[in-house]
């Protein structure tokens, strides 16, 4: 079904925004607020309505997430739900806000961590120097080792939050993958679990510190034991 046209369908300023974003910037492009300003001719914080986009699951990067982007300018990053289809939009409201006093709880819990790739907030990506981690908290639908479905509080940098597929994360079927380990990995995992972090093997270490060598180094590492 073919969207509605930006400029001519009768809805809010967010979902007008939104299908702006989709027919005039495309994903992965960026614009600017006077482009906005533009667009929006004589609404009244056209920028925060566009903003509310992120409670639908709308990627969009300023400055403070993308270090290449100027002051003025915004990211267009990824759509989220299809607001403009009222169905989907009521399905997708945005719960009760989470109080800042539950954030703070949820991310001293995380260690000021993204629980998926364990970046600090602040921290620059590894493959991407001029992005920085922004921590935020978020709800995931969460599926225990009973059965019983929870939505429960998960600290996240926005990059992962991005390209999560936000099906449920299931603890139950971690618990099986576990119990299907020989018992000597089941107690080995045990104690990475209460000491909150992996252990390594002479193994690990040993491959870990090969693969820090600079490649002709590796070659003659490799060399060396092949003779």
């Amino acid at each position: 079904m073919p969207l509605p046209v930006w400029n001519e369908f009768n809805a809010g300023t967010m979902v007008r925004g939104a299908l702006w974003l989709m027919q005039v910037v495309g994903e992965g492009n960026t614009f600017t607020k006077e482009q906005l300003r533009e667009a929006f001719p004589g609404v009244s914080q056209v920028d925060r309505r566009i903003r509310d986009l992120r409670d639908y699951g709308w990627v969009l990067y300023t400055n403070s997430d993308d270090a290449t982007l100027m002051a003025e300018d915004q990211r267009f990053v990824k759509a989220g739900v299809p607001v403009w289809d009222s169905a989907a939009r009521r399905a997708a409201a945005p719960q009760k806000a989470i109080s800042s006093k539950e954030k703070q709880a949820a991310m001293a819990r995380d260690d000021y961590m993204c629980s998926v790739c364990g970046i600090s907030g602040g921290e620059a990506y590894v493959d991407d120097s001029n992005q920085t981690a922004v921590l935020s908290v978020t709800r995931r639908e969460t599926v225990l080792p009973n059965g019983q479905e929870r939505t429960l509080l998960i600290t996240e940098c926005k990059r992962c939050r991005a390209g999560s597929d936000r099906l449920p994360a299931r603890a139950d079927e971690t618990v099986a993958d576990i119990r299907a380990l020989d018992p000597s990995d089941q107690r080995r995992l045990l104690r990475w679990i209460e000491r909150g972090r992996r252990g390594s093997t002479p193994l690990d270490r040993a491959w870990n510190a090969y693969r820090r060598l600079p490649a002709d180094a590796r070659d003659e590492v490799r060399t060396a034991l092949e003779s």
